[in-house]
């Protein structure tokens, strides 16, 4: 390669950049998207194949439009932190072989917004059936508002989230519901017809990373799959380990593990399933709860899964956790407030919120745990109505994290 000191003629230079024998910044990233949380947005992008001249990529700069916030790294993804929640942005990303960046690969838009978590159906008192959704802002304490109503009232429904849409799974309105709902989670309003789940599902449990949703133990092995943002009925993902009769389970994720534990597999079960959610095929053996338990709710951030209460052999106040990425057994988190079963539950990166669910009577009661920090529930807030048997997602949980 040349000394590129002094002066050289135009004819020359341009020789030169044809031989790549110039300085000249690495191409473009591809396949550049974005993901937002709360303030922030996770940028996710594919290396480009030009290298630049002198050949190697140092790294990368992702900017905001509008704003011009930025984060640099050595690798996708970046995060873009300082963003203000509610506004459209776009992010450009460059690379840079530490001669100079290259041109731009430009993500679609998204929005950040503060972690809402959204809880729905269920029996009320009296054991009547609802189609109330209501929500929360899990970053404060409070009570819940009405968000809208789901397509129909059901019980023992399943749901699961991306970082703009929520969807809720089946459920019992007094058969078995095939029928898949979905919300756009900061809009509040009554939930859209997603389409039909195969087969039928009730007493499921659902979990998600930003792009696929998984609902298993659906009154057998079979696991069910949906592309979130596209609307269909959904494909068969594979099998859960044990009994061919499998319901009453809790669920989380992270941004490529789905796991399910516990349950009515024939009889209740500590078993620990999990699944690459990208991946369709049979669940693997993860480890085991602390006691055999069913009715229970699972939530997660990136790191750490969280299941709590139950409605079995004295397990109903127990919070458990597993770390998703390592296979094992669970390790006691602290208790509930009270021993119930039959509750919702959705997370944030840092907070797991428990609604509802039944310890002889219908509760209204949302409680918290801070999800890093082992030790017991606190109180949070009331649901719009006292309920059990429903489900909960939310914009920020660890699939998405």
């Amino acid at each position: 390669m040349p000394n590129y000191s002094g002066v050289w003629s135009l004819p020359t230079q341009m020789q030169a950049i044809a031989d790549q024998n110039w300085p000249m910044g690495p191409g473009a990233p591809t396949a550049v998207s974005a993901s937002a949380g709360d303030a922030q947005a996770a940028v996710t992008f594919t290396a480009p194949s030009f290298t630049g001249v002198p050949p190697g990529i140092t790294g990368y700069l992702a900017t905001s439009n509008p704003g011009g916030l930025t984060a640099t790294g050595a690798s996708s993804p970046l995060t873009v932190t300082g963003l203000t929640n509610g506004v459209s942005y776009t992010f450009d990303v460059q690379a840079t072989n530490g001669v100079q960046y290259g041109p731009a690969g430009t993500s679609g838009s998204v929005s950040p917004a503060a972690p809402r978590a959204v809880f729905g159906g269920g029996l009320t008192t009296g054991g009547s059936r609802t189609n109330i959704m209501d929500y929360i802002d899990m970053s404060t304490t409070g009570n819940a508002t009405d968000f809208g109503d789901l397509i129909a009232s059901v019980e023992n429904n399943s749901s699961c989230a991306s970082s703009t849409r929520g969807i809720f799974f089946g459920g019992n309105d007094g058969g078995d519901n095939q029928t898949i709902n979905y919300i756009t989670i900061i809009t509040t309003g009554n939930a859209s017809d997603f389409g039909n789940l195969d087969p039928t599902a009730t007493d499921g449990a659902a979990c998600s990373n930003e792009t696929r949703g998984i609902i298993g133990g659906t009154g057998g092995v079979v696991a069910s799959y949906i592309t979130i943002a596209s609307t269909g009925n959904s494909a068969t993902f594979g099998n859960l380990t044990g009994s061919p009769n499998i319901s009453q389970l809790g669920a989380c994720a992270s941004t490529t593990r789905g796991v399910f534990a516990g349950g009515l597999r024939g009889s209740t079960s500590n078993i620990i399933d999990y699944v690459t959610i990208d991946t369709t095929g049979n669940a693997t053996d993860f480890g085991d709860l602390i006691s055999t338990t069913r009715s229970l709710s699972g939530a997660s951030n990136s790191t750490r899964g969280v299941f709590g209460g139950g409605g079995s052999f004295g397990s109903g106040n127990v919070i458990q956790y597993i770390t998703i990425a390592s296979t094992g057994n669970a390790t006691d988190f602290g208790d509930m407030l009270a021993s119930t079963g039959g509750l919702g539950a959705a997370a944030s990166s840092t907070r797991i919120t428990f609604g509802g669910g039944t310890s002889g009577s219908y509760s209204n009661v949302i409680q918290y745990i801070t999800i890093s920090s082992t030790g017991n529930a606190i109180d949070f807030g009331d649901l719009t109505a006292p309920r059990a048997e429903l489900s909960a997602c939310s914009n920020g949980h660890g699939g998405l994290s």
